[in-house]
């Protein structure tokens, strides 16, 4: 049983009996580690919260795409980026309007070949790099948390080394 508990829980389940959630794209950064594969979080703007780089679809780019030019913009990592999502996630965004809308990520894998200190939101955005183990647990989004704890996630990243 799935058990709402917070108020943003709460708004996002009216939401989606009301109308449908907005397609976004998001970038699960990943490089392979001493002891196992490690993830890239970075901090949201407003609230603080530990998430994946994520954004809106982009005119004229795949969702895959947009993915790695969101990783980019929030991380400051380049890489491989899949091109098949491997799962997605829902949350509610509050719009500048004030307005609550649902949205629901497609999280691509980019395994990341370069990182670089200075790129568009370095200075707004904290990253930091977590084992899949410690992201599950630091992420407060459901949906997100229960895909970085995936036994299959995990399978793919440690046979892609």
């Amino acid at each position: 049983m799935n058990v709402l508990t917070t108020p943003m829980e709460k708004l996002g389940a009216f939401l989606n009996l009301i109308r449908p959630s907005f397609v976004q794209t998001a970038a699960l950064c990943w490089r392979p580690g001493t002891d196992g594969p490690q993830v890239l979080l970075v901090k949201t703007l407003r609230r603080g919260h530990w998430i994946i780089p994520k954004g809106w679809p982009m005119a004229n780019k795949s969702l895959a795409e947009a993915a790695a030019i969101e990783a980019w913009e929030e991380a400051g990592v380049t890489g491989n980026v899949g091109t098949d999502p491997i799962g997605s996630f829902t949350y509610t965004k509050i719009k500048k309007s004030g307005l609550p809308v649902q949205c629901s990520p497609q999280v691509y894998l980019l395994e990341v070949t370069n990182t670089q200190q200075v790129y568009p939101e370095s200075r707004k955005r904290v990253r930091k790099w977590f084992s899949l183990a410690n992201a599950a647990n630091t992420v407060q989004n459901p949906g997100l948390k229960e895909l970085l704890a995936s036994p299959d996630l995990s399978k793919i990243l440690n046979s892609a080394k």
